[in-house]
């Protein structure tokens, strides 16, 4: 007697579909995104700060640094201080991720967007709330040369 070959039925289909979609989620989170690359060299940072109804309060510097091994050591510094971070998720030259610090009593979260221009040009913009006080800086980075030694 042989067996004859039968159909799956639509709920073993609809269970094999479900189980490859989660396997898709997980993949995708468990490959997490690298933090891009950026040139070190002379650096110019045009930041602007718009606490909730209040005046942007705008902040340049120029400096000789590595926008990608500080941004590493930031995050790390931050980690080690009770912050925690969500995974680096990329989408072509975007980059997001957000933050919950707990410390002195406050809690702040923030949504950051990364927009990569090149790796000599980005812009990062971080929502925040501190507290029920919002604030939306927007920080623009645009390396002008090499380190004058």
């Amino acid at each position: 007697m042989t067996a004859t070959p039968t159909r799956p039925s639509i709920r073993t289909a609809i269970r094999l579909f479900s189980l490859t979609a989660l396997l898709t989620l997980l993949a995708s989170v468990a490959l997490a995104a690298d933090w891009p690359t950026f040139k070190p060299g002379n650096w110019t940072f045009d930041r602007t700060l718009t606490p909730t109804s209040s005046t942007p309060e705008k902040i340049s510097r120029t400096e000789c640094t590595d926008p990608t091994a500080d941004q590493k050591a930031q995050r790390a510094m931050l980690a080690k201080a009770g912050c925690q971070f969500t995974p680096l998720v990329q989408s072509g030259k975007t980059y997001r991720y957000s933050a919950t610090c707990k410390m002195g009593g406050m809690t702040i979260k923030s949504d950051s967007v990364l927009s990569v221009d090149s790796a000599e040009a980005y812009t990062i913009t971080v929502d925040s709330t501190e507290d029920g006080v919002q604030t939306h800086e927007v920080l623009r980075a645009r390396r002008i040369g090499n380190c004058v030694k």
